[in-house]
């Protein structure tokens, strides 16, 4: 905890250290962030003291020291649909009780005195013993947000042996029977999507969402098949050997049976961003070059195609982290595609100028050759 009890702005202060950081640091798991509610005070009292203002729609102020937020009490009243739908009250008589029970699940409704004692109103501690995500009142319908973000605290905690709890889990599937996810804006569900891509099991979310039907509102291509989902799940783990992006390379590995139609369809309905829907289609390609060579029908101009349509001769960095993709399945064709990629790159523009070639035959002969060079390197492979 970074507070201390020595901190001339906190004097006469009633501070509560909240949420993540103190279920965290019971878990065990590492606490990057600080939250902190403030009980009794006014957006004055904190302006005098040095914070600096930062909320828009409730009083959020930063501390101009360590920069961590401190929150006045509030709470909250559904008003429209969705996860914004809310009015919310803040004022020097909202108690702490009040303050966590706004919040989503019992393990994030428990609040550190200044000196490190628990107040757990709602029971989150016996929770995070019994290894439970359980909803903290009935007001846990009116935010749909919070269906996906119990399903990414499992992908966070399931090796830890966490379960959502039933009852939950009912009001998860009420949520999506009743038609609240629609609402929820495009941006938002790519947040914890990407999020939970980030946690140690993130096919614990996918499959969440999918046993209380929000898969199917919020990502129908990847729901529209059990068994196509269960095996993308599966691969989530297997990504190639690369220091690189990823949680970009489990989307893609997520999406990459999906036909192109589907493909862009999820993308678009996720706003998803460019580097994510680049990764994923060039997935897409290596999965239909793998399928090809494993119904004896890889030729030179599929590899050809496979390499123009990954755009290899403008970004070569491309291919090495896709030929290692491919070599979790098939190690050989891995082999032959790395090459003839090596040889196809020998082929270079400037060759061809020099020998006096320009415009549409520079284009052509520089197919020709790389074609040639792709043919030899599959025609070693068949004489070994």
């Amino acid at each position: 905890m970074t507070m201390t009890q020595g901190d001339p702005r906190l004097v006469g202060l009633e501070v509560y250290r909240v949420g993540g950081a103190v279920r965290d640091s019971r878990l065990g798991w590492p606490v990057y962030d600080n939250d902190w509610v403030v009980v009794g005070a006014t957006p004055a009292d904190m302006r005098a003291r040095g914070f600096k203002p930062v909320g828009r729609d409730f009083p959020v102020f930063l501390h101009p020291e360590t920069h961590e937020e401190y929150a006045l009490a509030r709470t909250e009243r559904k008003q429209g649909h969705g996860y914004t739908g809310f009015a919310v009250y803040a004022n020097p008589q909202v108690t702490l009780e009040e303050d966590l029970a706004r919040r989503d699940l019992t393990i994030n409704a428990m609040a550190e005195d200044r000196a490190g004692h628990l107040v757990d109103p709602y029971g989150g501690a016996h929770d995070l013993e019994s290894r439970l995500l359980r909803h903290v009142s009935p007001a846990f319908v009116e935010d749909p947000l919070r269906v996906l973000r119990t399903a990414r605290f499992l992908a966070r905690y399931q090796s830890l042996g966490f379960a959502i709890a039933e009852e939950t889990r009912a009001l998860m599937c009420q949520l999506a029977e009743g038609g609240e996810l629609t609402h929820l804006v495009a941006e938002r569900v790519w947040a914890e999507t990407e999020k939970a891509l980030g946690e140690p099991h993130p096919e614990a979310y996918f499959r969440a969402l999918s046993d209380c039907g929000a898969l199917a509102i919020l990502m129908p291509e990847l729901a529209c098949n059990g068994g196509r989902l269960e095996a993308a799940l599966a691969r989530l783990h297997r990504l190639p050997e690369e220091d690189g992006p990823w949680v970009r390379w489990r989307w893609a590995r997520l999406c990459e049976h999906l036909g192109d139609d589907e493909r862009l369809r999820l993308g678009e309905r996720l706003r998803l961003p460019r580097a994510y829907a680049e990764l994923a289609h060039q997935t897409a390609l290596t999965r239909r070059l793998w399928l090809s060579a494993r119904a004896g029908e890889l030729d030179g101009a599929r590899v050809q195609a496979w390499l123009d349509g990954i755009d290899a001769w403008r970004r070569s960095e491309r291919v090495t982290p896709l030929i290692s993709l491919v070599s979790l399945e098939a190690p050989s064709l891995a082999t032959d595609l790395a090459l003839a990629w090596r040889l196809a790159a020998q082929v270079m523009p400037r060759t061809l100028l020099g020998e006096g070639f320009k415009g549409k035959a520079l284009g052509a002969e520089l197919s020709r050759r790389r074609r040639e060079a792709i043919d030899a390197a599959l025609n070693d492979s068949d004489a070994r």
